[in-house]
């Protein structure tokens, strides 16, 4: 299994699928669609049934049930996409064997180290095999781990007909990094009860709790006059765009928040003294919070606009997806079987809420609940991205053991 799981993931991140929010096609980019087309031929080689991709880049799979029991209908799923924080282009993975819990040069041109003091979580992975990137791209194993994972699991319990299951539905999917995954999903057409993406960070995890989200864009419109004629006459945009985020609260920011809390994120501004744009994300876990925090938003831009004037600022909000425990809580049972299978792993659960979001967000809210499972990587999204193979083995496990479980408690 661990030689399985690597030669995927390295085939996997090597395909530069990094997603594009700026884009209206469906994947977003070139790709997403090149993997798909790579995993319909891995799981038609492995023996899956009812394989298909769509023209939207959703892969779906079907490993039948081989028990006479009745037992519902499970999915796995995986995103195909990577992050937008950091080219995902030409990863060049590097393989620690044995790793000795130091400091690793990643890059000795840009001097470049992941190391225990900026990572403390690091010498706990000392004596296992870990992949880190090359320093000038992220690693891609959110969420290529999961989809190399689903697939071993898979391809292991065709090769070993005595562990018994229901049917099993995979799905790898597009575009979730840009909060867009489900949009296309035909819950209906993937025909499971319930499913389980495999879209979590460290060893253990275990998530269904999910924040509320919404994203925020601004446009503040100035007026250019040169600065030396400029009195009673400029209107600098920049400065309306920084004003506007003088307004909201200096310590919730994801740099200074954890748990619960939720925040208000600047992801992006950029502009000069005619135009500037700003783009926010706004998180929290309860609704009502939300709720708040988006009325913030409303005020502060009628508040500047009455100043500067109606026409010189807008502002577009939606809603991204909402807290999954709703959906989730009233089938708790799903993750407590996945608890049981970690249990019976030796693997200890890791219960929390995901400061992030999944496509299980969406997909609960659209008929199918959805927790979130470990994959078993650490600092996703970046250049010190690395990910243990061990762990991964594990989660892989997690699969199979929770299809058995379903057949044996049925």
């Amino acid at each position: 299994m661990k030689n399985e799981i690597i030669e995927r993931f390295i085939r996997y991140v090597k395909v530069d699928t990094q997603s594009n929010e700026a884009s209206e096609t469906v994947p977003t980019t070139l790709g997403q669609m090149e993997l798909a087309k790579i995993l319909v031929e891995e799981l038609k080689q492995i023996g899956m049934e009812e394989v298909t991709v769509d023209s939207n880049g959703y892969v779906m799979a079907t490993l039948s049930s081989n028990t006479t029991k009745d037992i519902p209908t499970i999915g796995f799923l995986a995103h195909i996409d990577t992050a937008t924080d950091m080219t995902g282009k030409d990863v060049s993975p590097q393989i620690h064997e044995n790793f000795d819990g130091n400091a690793i040069m990643l890059n000795a041109d840009l001097d470049i180290v992941l190391s225990p003091e900026a990572f403390p979580e690091l010498p706990t992975y000392k004596g296992q095999t870990i992949i880190t990137t090359d320093g000038t791209t992220l690693l891609g194993a959110d969420d290529k781990a999961g989809i190399t994972e689903i697939m071993v699991a898979m391809n292991h319990l065709i090769h070993h007909p005595e562990i018994k299951h229901g049917r099993i539905r995979v799905a790898f999917t597009p575009d979730e990094e840009i909060g867009r995954g489900p949009h296309h999903f035909d819950v209906d057409t993937f025909g499971a009860e319930f499913a389980y993406t495999m879209d979590g960070g460290p060893l253990g995890e275990l998530e269904y709790e999910s924040f509320n989200a919404a994203a925020a864009r601004l446009i503040f419109k100035g007026n250019s006059v040169h600065p030396g004629t400029a009195k009673n006459k400029m209107v600098n945009a920049n400065k309306m765009a920084m004003e506007f985020h003088a307004h909201l609260p200096e310590s919730e920011v994801p740099e200074h928040t954890e748990g619960y809390e939720g925040f208000y994120h600047l992801i992006s501004l950029n502009g000069d003294v005619e135009l500037a744009k700003s783009y926010y994300i706004i998180r929290d876990f309860d609704h009502e919070a939300f709720i708040r925090r988006k009325e913030k938003f409303i005020a502060i831009a009628n508040k500047l606009k009455a100043e500067y004037g109606e026409d010189k600022i807008i502002l577009e909000m939606n809603d991204q997806y909402y807290n999954m425990k709703e959906k989730i809580e009233p089938v708790k049972e799903i993750v407590d079987m996945a608890h049981k299978a970690m249990k019976n792993l030796n693997i200890e659960p890791d219960i929390r809420p995901i400061r992030g979001g999944t496509d299980g967000s969406q997909l609960s809210f659209k008929g199918m609940p959805t927790p979130n499972i470990f994959t078993g990587g650490e600092n996703y999204h970046g250049k010190f991205e690395y990910i243990s193979v061990e762990s991964m083995i594990k989660a892989t496990e997690v699969i199979i053991e929770i299809a058995r479980l379903f057949e044996d408690e049925a």
